[in-house]
């Protein structure tokens, strides 16, 4: 009976307040289905199959052009596991979007905002397993500039829950709509504050990287549809408080990517000291490493796309390889009813 009455209240809320506006009521589905099969020599514990389907539904309340709420879910199933659904995630949160500046506050997809971070700062894995960010998230662009900067809390402290999130901006500046040159960079760090009652020799962490680099892209400009090259350096930087300080071990990052039609290639390369990211690809913990991801798109629709990418990872003394099949589908907003004044 009470849930009813909250139902009821709820619903009312939400129309009555859509009616004072010039508003709409909307909803969003979108899927990932992946097979991601990984043969790590060098990574003898993380050599495994992910498999699986999440799926996303939520409704948005557009209170105006500018002003939404969305509430939904995100849901995760791996292959062969019980129960059926491993988790569910909430979909809660406020988004402003304006001619030059988005906002978002609340529980909301990370894809799209934050799935352009080099893997050695956000590895791959979190796109199946970790899709929203919990928390606020600010971005600013114009033709010349993207800037982002956001924090994921991670962890809620509790008496054995560890007080952890994840702090990060970054950007792209181009100085000629016309001309290839761009520069950008990416920084993330980790805090770690411990629970509520400290273990022995427990101590607050620190934990991050950044990256700047230089690129070139030469989209359309060629026979290619798409050729872009990258080159700049890594710091990463580690911290446990009162224990030791800083340490920041640096390299040389380079990538390139091109694709053709249904086919593409990105290779990426780095040299360096060793650095270890929690949320970070382990591959660059090594002080050479490349990855080369050979990829194809056999269907390629307005609303659905599938892809295989056989990825071939190569560090001192090792050669390891990894073969990923993923079908995203996303049926967009579609608007269920329009609200007058």
């Amino acid at each position: 009976m009470f849930k009813r009455i909250y139902l009821l209240v709820l619903f009312s809320i939400i129309t009555t307040t859509a009616a004072l506006a010039q508003g709409s009521l909307d909803i969003h589905f979108n899927g990932l289905g992946f097979m991601d099969n990984r043969e790590y020599k060098d990574f003898v514990a993380r050599s495994r199959t992910y498999s699986g389907v999440r799926t996303a539904l939520d409704l948005g309340l557009n209170v105006d052009s500018l002003n939404h709420f969305i509430v939904g879910v995100n849901g995760i199933h791996e292959f062969g596991a019980k129960p059926y659904f491993l988790k569910v995630n909430p979909v809660v949160y406020y988004s402003f979007t304006g001619k030059n500046w988005l906002f978002n506050a609340g529980a909301f997809p990370r894809e799209g905002l934050l799935d352009d971070y080099p893997r050695a700062l956000l590895n791959d894995t979190l796109r199946y397993y970790r899709p929203n960010v919990e928390g606020l998230l600010t971005r600013f662009h114009n033709d010349h500039l993207t800037e982002t900067v956001w924090i994921d809390w991670v962890s809620r402290q509790t008496v054995t829950d560890r007080e952890q999130f994840l702090f990060g901006f970054s950007g792209k500046y181009r100085p000629s709509l016309t001309g290839p040159f761009y520069i950008s960079h990416y920084f993330l760090l980790m805090h770690d504050a411990g629970a509520e009652v400290l273990l022995p020799n427990d101590h607050i962490q620190d934990n991050g990287g950044g990256q700047i680099r230089l690129g070139l892209d030469f989209s359309h400009k060629t026979i290619l549809d798409s050729l872009s090259i990258e080159t700049g350096a890594m710091t990463s930087f580690e911290r446990v408080r009162g224990v030791d300080g800083f340490r920041t071990p640096t390299g040389f990052v380079a990538n390139a990517y091109l694709s053709w039609k249904r086919f593409a290639l990105f290779d990426e390369f780095y040299k360096g000291q060793g650095s270890h990211i929690i949320y970070g690809d382990a591959f660059f913990e090594k002080k050479t490493y490349n990855r080369l991801d050979i990829i194809y798109t056999p269907f390629l629709y307005k609303r659905v796309k599938g892809q295989f990418i056989l990825s071939l990872h190569q560090t001192p003394g090792y050669s390891s390889n990894q073969e990923a099949f993923r079908v995203t589908v996303d049926l967009g907003r579609q608007t269920l009813v329009r609200f007058k004044d």
